[in-house]
């Protein structure tokens, strides 16, 4: 979903759940996250807001990411 999303030009299989979505790993930036945001409201329902304290954390990594959806996904 990231990968298409931003239409990056790795494959799924090459980013690892605990590398960096940030900086040196992934080299993700804020705006990135905006899109990864709606499309993941989209998907999961889930409403994400840009003031939540534990943003940083969610996005830390693929693995972080994942287990924030599984606890708050609504579809």
């Amino acid at each position: 979903m990231i990968v298409t999303a931003l239409n990056l030009e790795v494959g799924a299989d090459e980013i690892q759940p605990d590398a960096a979505l940030f900086g040196d790993g992934l080299g993700l930036d804020s705006i990135d996250i905006l899109e990864i945001s709606f499309v993941i409201s989209k998907t999961y329902g889930i409403q994400m807001k840009a003031e939540n304290e534990d943003n940083f954390n969610t996005f830390s990594s693929l693995r972080s990411l994942t287990a924030y959806i599984a606890e708050h996904r609504t579809n």
